[in-house]
This record gives C-alpha cells, structure tokens and sequence, in this order.
C-alpha cells in the first residue's frame, strides 16, 4: 500500500512539472511574458529619466542659492544644442553642467523612451496653479513613445493625459516649443507667457511634472525647474 502511495505522489509530482512547463511555454507564445519584460524595461528607463531630472532640478536650486538670479542660468554643454552655447565654462557659476555651477552631468535620454531627443530648457509656458501666472523655467524631455507617457502620468497621479492645446511641437505654441524659444544664451522669458495649457486636463495641481500631448500629438514629459 505505501509503495502504491508512493507511486502516486511521484505521479502528481511529474504530471505537476508537466502542466507547468505547458503553461510557461503557452505565455511565451501568446507573448504575454516578453510584454512584461518590456514593462519592467520601461520603468527602469522611467525611473532614470526621473532622476535625470531631479539632478537637474537640484543643480537649479545650487546655482540660485549662489546669488543667480532667475535670467542667469544658462544650459551650455559640448553635446547640447547649439542654442544652449558649447562652453560652460562662460560664467561658469551659473552653468547647469558646469562644475563650478550646477555640477550637473550631461546625460543623453534613457534608452527606449523617446527619440533620442535631448532634454531642452523653455521660458514660455505656465503650469497650472504653479507660481504666478508668469511662465516657469521648464525642462523637456521631448517625443515620448505613448507607454512612457503613460506609465509616468500614471505615476504622477494624473486620471488623464494633461493636454498642451497652444500649437504643434516645434512651434511657438507648445511647452516643446521651436529652438528659437529655448532658454538660450539670452536668459529671457517670454513674459507673459507665450504658449498656453488645457489647464481642465491636468487633474493633479500645481502641475509640475508629468506627460503633455500638443495638439499634433506628440507627447513631452515637463518638470518645472524654477517657479515664477
């Protein structure tokens, strides 16, 4: 009788391994696993992009408490746009990736989550119920696949999309506005400001970081370095 028994435990044992090696090879199939593999890929790429971003608004909060006033800071790196300038060494004590400055490292974006856009820095738009309504000193990480936009708005509590409704990218009327509307070597803000937001859109207030989508749209993740 107990080898009987014996017999059967082994039996439900193997027929166990069995049914599990089915099941994991039909989730492989139907790609249910390599989907969370590209999940967890993407909150990784989600979770640098945030810290990228805190870095640089920390470097920020360094340069003003030096005695910068809010026009001084400046953004100029070797491999930043030519709009920025290429030498932060020029009033080195207000450059964000200087080290005599904001100390900060110039890093490209997280593989995966956009384009390949570089984070840029605007003057133009005001954020709801941030500051004044003077525009804020923002900075974007342009062209975000729809999963980032999503997953980060879902992060930062948002029930919906925040939406731009001031123009296209690349134009004067969206938080990821043309280069000419860079906060360059000029230091100026576009007072008042220069492009506008559907604040009803933004379910979390003050609005200062998430994921935008512009009237053509694309999609910008916006953290607000200085508000005004």
């Amino acid at each position: 009788m107990k080898n009987n028994q014996s017999g059967n435990v082994i039996f439900f044992i193997l027929l166990g391994i069995l049914l599990l090696g089915l099941l994991t090879a039909a989730l492989r199939s139907s790609g249910i696993e390599g989907s969370k593999i590209d999940g967890e890929t993407m909150s990784i790429a989600v979770s640098q992009m945030k810290d990228q971003a805190n870095a640089i608004e920390r470097g920020v909060a360094f340069i003003i408490q030096n005695g910068a006033s809010e026009s001084d800071i400046r953004f100029a790196h070797a491999d930043a746009p030519a709009g920025y300038g290429n030498d932060p060494t020029v009033g080195a004590r207000f450059q964000l990736f200087s080290r005599e400055g904001g100390g900060v490292e110039y890093l490209p974006a997280p593989t995966g989550i956009n384009d390949g856009s570089p984070w840029e820095f605007f003057g133009n738009t005001h954020l709801p119920q941030v500051g004044t309504a003077a525009p804020e000193l923002i900075t974007v990480l342009p062209n975000l696949s729809p999963e980032a936009c999503s997953l980060i708005n879902r992060q930062e509590g948002y029930t919906g999309t925040p939406t731009d409704d001031g123009g296209n990218a690349q134009s004067a009327g969206c938080l990821y506005s043309d280069s000419s509307m860079r906060f360059g070597s000029n230091g100026l803000f576009s007072d008042p400001a220069g492009n506008t937001v559907q604040e009803a859109s933004f379910s979390v207030k003050p609005s200062t970081s998430g994921c935008a989508v512009c009237a053509d749209g694309s999609r910008h993740y916006f953290r607000v370095l200085l508000a005004r």
